[in-house]
């Protein structure tokens, strides 16, 4: 297991099954972990089975608004110090058919859920990360980043801004001693995605908790030479 030992890391999304595994992996790999939510009850309730005091602590904010976001994150760092590591894991996704049939409620809704709720939380966090001389990033992109496909633009297009977000970032941060990296797994299998797709193999989707594996990774010092990479997590299938 790698070691996370008091490092302060803030995840997003961890009512959902990805952030919520990210937060369990962290804290008892030694972290301290902050979550940002829509709804810090709702992230709470999602890991109310987990004992882990004062090492976690939920917070809410809408990750689509700036100033909320900021306001968490400064109220993190005045408590803690710092924070070490970033997982941007909160996201969405729609199919609405065809790019004329896409409602423009739709394409918001992708970007802000994707984009925006990566932007904001990096945008918050990247000048303490910069001060300090050191912090690592983990976006979650998805595989529509490499290529359009049919009926899914909206979704598309706003994981293809989380990937040229994460490569910014990480040639701008790479003198400060922050690396930005994200990952591009293809469906991952969670219970919400097991209801929506009854029909479909899970056997071919991303095993969720071999991409936590892949996001502690990059966040760990042992991917230290590694900066502005999109890590393809495609699973079996």
């Amino acid at each position: 297991m790698l070691d996370f030992t008091d490092r302060v890391a803030l995840v997003t999304g961890a009512s959902g099954a990805l952030g919520g595994a990210l937060a369990r992996r962290l804290v008892a790999a030694g972290a301290w972990v902050e979550t940002l939510d829509r709804s810090a009850e709702k992230s709470a309730a999602a890991l109310a089975d987990l004992a882990a005091g004062d090492r976690l602590v939920t917070h809410g904010a809408d990750l689509a608004d700036a100033g909320a976001v900021r306001a968490v994150v400064d109220g993190i760092l005045a408590r803690r110090g710092h924070v070490d590591l970033l997982f941007n894991a909160a996201g969405a996704f729609a199919a609405e058919g065809p790019v004329e049939a896409t409602s423009p409620a739709t394409w918001r809704r992708m970007l802000d859920a994707n984009l925006f709720a990566t932007l904001h939380p990096c945008a918050a966090v990247v000048p303490a990360m910069k001060r300090r001389g050191a912090g690592a990033i983990v976006n979650v992109g998805s595989r529509a980043a490499l290529a359009g496909g049919a009926g899914v633009a909206a979704y598309a297009v706003a994981k293809t801004a989380v990937l040229r977000l994460t490569e910014s970032l990480a040639a701008e941060g790479k003198r400060h001693g922050l690396r930005v990296n994200c990952v591009l797994p293809g469906t991952i299998d969670t219970p919400a995605n097991r209801r929506a797709m009854p029909d479909a193999d899970p056997g071919e989707w991303v095993e969720l908790e071999a991409l936590v594996d892949a996001m502690l990774f990059l966040a760990s010092p042992a991917s230290r030479a590694v900066n502005g990479v999109a890590l393809e997590v495609f699973g079996p299938g």
